[in-house]
């Protein structure tokens, strides 16, 4: 998504999780997953290394972070809060932590988004929530209450209702079995515990 905001041309090779290439492996051969970005034959891994490293490479098209150093401080700060336990009772906690901490960026009970201002903590937010009605359907768990988190639930809704998050997004059908997949391995393996 972020290339495609960028306006920088790439291709997307879609990976089959329950057998992963060789490519991957060779590519990402410590965490053996997705996504990997290759670019002049060196590979980049992790979701948020890669999203610093499109904007620090690609100057064109939007910045995803804050010029300012203590805004994009700020920014950098909430996705790690995020992505650092993915436990699911932990994730509810950490969603209203979210919340709080989000204030500087709602105007009133909403953050502004179109496809031209998006940023590095609209695509995580959008990595980690965008799914939540996948998540629910294969978890059986509702992570994004419009009654209990107003103000994340617009911001998700608004995110995933871009062009560029559509044509981005799998289908649900396919999210559910993505999901009920990763939720039947090993949890060595896992990246989201139910526990």
């Amino acid at each position: 998504m972020a290339l495609k905001l960028k306006g920088i041309p790439y291709e997307y090779v879609e990976e089959d999780l329950r057998n992963k290439s060789q490519l991957l492996l060779q590519y990402n051969p410590v965490h053996k997953k997705v996504p990997v970005l290759i670019h002049n034959g060196k590979p980049i891994a992790e979701s948020l290394i890669t999203l610093e490293y499109i904007d620090e490479t690609w100057k064109n098209g939007p910045p995803l972070l804050p010029q300012d150093s203590y805004k994009r401080a700020k920014v950098r700060f909430w996705p790690s809060f995020v992505q650092q336990e993915k436990a699911i009772k932990v994730v509810f906690e950490k969603l209203k932590l979210f919340e709080e901490g989000m204030k500087d960026f709602f105007e009133g009970d909403t953050h502004h988004i179109d496809g031209e201002n998006m940023g590095f903590l609209d695509i995580v937010l959008c990595s980690l929530f965008g799914v939540h009605k996948a998540q629910e359907e294969a978890l059986g768990v509702k992570f994004i209450d419009p009654q209990i988190y107003p103000p994340v639930y617009s911001w998700v809704t608004a995110l995933t209702e871009l062009a560029v998050v559509k044509e981005f997004r799998p289908s649900h059908e396919k999210l559910v079995e993505i999901l009920q997949f990763v939720r039947q391995c090993p949890p060595i393996f896992c990246s989201l515990s139910s526990s």
